[in-house]
């Protein structure tokens, strides 16, 4: 009798063990991308839910679809790892976000992440990343958003970004990028792209095929950038935010239009001339800055010109009028 109860034990047990299996939903290979991720990353405390003996669909800071049971979304932040970017990373084939924000990962990007075909955000802000951006990125055809800010990466931006048929915003500011804004920005598919590439050192001039491009956002604020960018403006842009300040932009601001949408315009300490257009006063604009140029007549008595005080508009040539000195 004993050894029959002991044969249903043991056939229980075997039974509830294949039951457990069975209902694990996460895909064996995600599962060893992470466990390498894991042990890559020198086991650290905020990885201690990656227990093998659990269904790495509930472990945290990933998610999986819930039709598929794939890894598709992995979020940390807010750590100190001191350590490169595992390249098992891109053995989670089926990852669409991926965000490794402000957790101090060093070195370059690794090209394992150039196999992450369904990627729609890579976010990598705020780290340590050094070397060049990586041109590889351009072939990821379903990104939306790189975020690449605060990093230490040199070189020259890819022209490969312009081959994304889908990118919406391009994040690159902060860095020690040099050279020159690729021409090819100009071919962005986006009907609206928010392009950001402020603090680093770019030169030269902003190429005027870019005039074709619908910018909804753009800094390019300190930089060594240079010459007319007047043709980035216009009545039918969508430009909403721009920030061209600390740069070396040298045109007559006196008959530029600007898009009824535009709410933020910077273009203090440049080598701007001519006067104040009236035709700002067709826009939503709540924030300008204008100072620290080569300015000159009166300020319009338009209402909107009239709400901001003397530092939007001081440091020049020899603008006047309310809120500066009366125009002699």
């Amino acid at each position: 009798m004993a050894t029959s109860h002991l044969a249903i034990l043991t056939l229980l047990f075997l039974s509830l063990s294949s039951l457990s299996h069975a209902a694990e939903r996460c895909h064996p290979n995600d599962k060893k991308a992470l466990l390498q991720i894991k042990k890559d990353l020198k086991n650290p405390y905020v990885l201690t839910s990656w227990n093998p003996k659990t269904d790495c669909c509930d472990w945290y800071v990933v998610k999986c679809d819930a039709k598929t049971n794939r890894i598709t979304q992995f979020f940390l932040t807010k750590t100190n790892l001191n350590l490169p970017i595992p390249a098992a990373v891109g053995d989670l084939t089926h990852l669409q976000i991926l965000s490794l924000h402000k957790i101090n990962v060093t070195g370059e990007i690794p090209r394992a992440i150039s196999k992450l075909s369904d990627l729609t955000l890579l976010d990598l802000q705020w780290n340590l990343l050094t070397g060049p951006v990586p041109a590889f990125l351009g072939h990821l055809k379903n990104l939306t958003n790189v975020i690449l800010s605060f990093n230490s990466f040199t070189g020259s931006i890819p022209a490969s970004f312009s081959q994304l048929p889908k990118l919406a915003g391009l994040f690159l500011d902060r860095n020690r990028l040099t050279g020159s804004i690729p021409e090819t920005f100009a071919d962005f598919k986006n009907e609206e792209i928010s392009l950001y590439l402020s603090h680093n050192e770019l030169s030269g001039p902003i190429p005027r095929k870019l005039g074709n491009a619908n910018f909804s956002s753009i800094d390019v604020s300190r930089n060594k950038l240079e010459g007319d960018i007047s043709f980035l403006f216009g009545k039918k842009k969508s430009l909403v935010i721009g920030d061209f300040s600390r740069n070396r932009f040298e045109f007559d601001l006196t008959k530029v239009e600007f898009s009824e949408a535009l709410t933020n315009l910077d273009l203090n300490h440049n080598k701007i001339y001519g006067s104040l257009p009236e035709d700002l006063s067709r826009t939503g604009i709540i924030g300008l800055n204008v100072s620290y140029n080569r300015l000159c007549g009166p300020i319009p008595e338009l209402r909107r010109l009239q709400t901001f005080d003397y530092t939007t508009f001081f440091h020049n040539k020899c603008l006047c009028g309310k809120p500066l000195s009366a125009c002699k």
